[in-house]
């Protein structure tokens, strides 16, 4: 019923910038709040960043200060913007979403994931 589409990973040097975007698109009625994900090989998949209707956001300990999120609610988008970045940034980065769709299902969505390298 509701679908996220990432996009904007790629490779990019240590220092670099780059900015994710996750389009939610579907029966939606409200979004209640989305975020960011990463996970690593190896690793279990953790929280980067999550915004809440209403604009409250909060942010991994790792990240605080180097990456942003932000939405556009008209156009269902999530963006993460990522600065000075790190080789231990390198993951493949999920989007989620809390959303009420038809019939005021509550449900959690993930996108398919968007690889972001950095280069030492």
């Amino acid at each position: 019923q509701v679908q996220l589409v990432e996009s904007g990973g790629r490779l990019v040097q240590a220092g670099g910038s780059l900015r994710l975007s996750c389009v939610a698109s579907g029966r939606i009625i409200r979004i209640n709040a989305m975020g960011w994900y990463r996970q690593a090989p190896g690793d279990e998949r953790e929280l980067v960043a999550a915004i809440r209707r209403g604009g409250s956001a909060n942010y991994a300990d790792s990240v605080k200060g180097r990456f942003t999120i932000s939405t556009d609610g008209a156009k269902n988008t999530v963006y993460l913007q990522m600065n000075s970045l790190k080789p231990e940034d390198t993951a493949v980065y999920y989007c989620n979403a809390d959303v009420n769709s038809a019939g005021w299902t509550r449900s959690d969505y993930w996108g398919q994931g968007t690889q972001v390298t950095v280069s030492s």
